[in-house]
């Protein structure tokens, strides 16, 4: 993240685009500061993580910073390396075939989950998401914590702790290669979403788990042609997902 004229680090606001408490530990503040500076591109893959002039840009104690780091390295965001510190994790097509494998394992199943007990509430949470998400451009930067919260509260449906646990790390490392590298692709396939809520609303855990696999199928394979890579995995055609199911790899 290059610096601002007068030499200090420029980070966007910490309360920018978020909701919630308004009191937050430093640490919170920090790792919003920081993470939303990831995912933006603010701080760039293989960038070293200044702690000393990221705390003096955000008017705290390195310490924050530094508990701050290594919860964005819990992600997947940030790794340390030996004898240098602590920098942004690189974009690989190893590591996005990774991410696409484990999301591909547990998002529908989510969405399965989450069909079958989809309430109103639920549905009007997310058409307010979509409707937030087309009015602030998908695929964009500015539509990111849209897109988040359809997608994390849809999966929130499904009432298990365990696979929220499992699929946020997944989603915050995909969200960085989405907005990195393919927007405009992105941006022509928001009918995906649209077939996905109504199969939820429909309360057909088939249809909604099958949807999605497809979209997630599009979009990973549409990030890996940005990396220069061929197809890593091959739709569904016809044939309806179910738990258990495991994707295929394309050749």
């Amino acid at each position: 993240m290059p610096p601002k004229g007068d030499g200090s680090w420029a980070l966007g606001d910490p309360g920018e685009e978020r909701s919630g408490r308004n009191h937050r530990t430093l640490a919170e503040k920090a790792f919003i500061s920081i993470h939303d500076a990831i995912l933006t591109g603010r701080l760039r893959p293989g960038e070293r993580i200044p702690i000393e002039e990221l705390a003096s840009a955000l008017e705290m104690s390195p310490m924050p910073v530094r508990e701050a780091v290594r919860q964005l390295d819990g992600l997947g965001l940030v790794e340390n390396v030996p004898h240098k510190g602590a920098r942004i994790t690189e974009l690989s097509i190893e590591d996005l075939r990774e991410i696409y494998e484990a999301r591909l394992s547990l998002e529908p199943l989510a969405i399965y989950r989450a069909a079958e007990r989809f309430s109103e509430e639920d549905e009007e949470r997310a058409r307010s998401s979509l409707a937030l998400m087309r009015v602030r451009r998908p695929g964009t930067v500015s539509s990111w914590p849209a897109h988040s919260a359809f997608h994390l509260d849809l999966y929130r449906a499904a009432g298990s702790t365990w696979l929220m646990r499992l699929i946020q790390p997944l989603w915050e490392s995909s969200e960085r290669y989405r907005l990195a590298l393919s927007p405009k692709r992105v941006a022509a396939r928001s009918q995906e979403h649209d077939r996905v809520l109504q199969a939820c609303v429909e309360h057909d855990a088939p249809r909604a788990a099958f949807e999605l696999h497809n979209h997630l199928v599009l979009t990973g394979n549409s990030l890996a042609r940005s990396l220069g890579h061929h197809p890593l995995f091959v739709p569904l055609e016809g044939e309806l997902w179910a738990p258990g199911f495991k994707a295929a790899a394309s050749r």
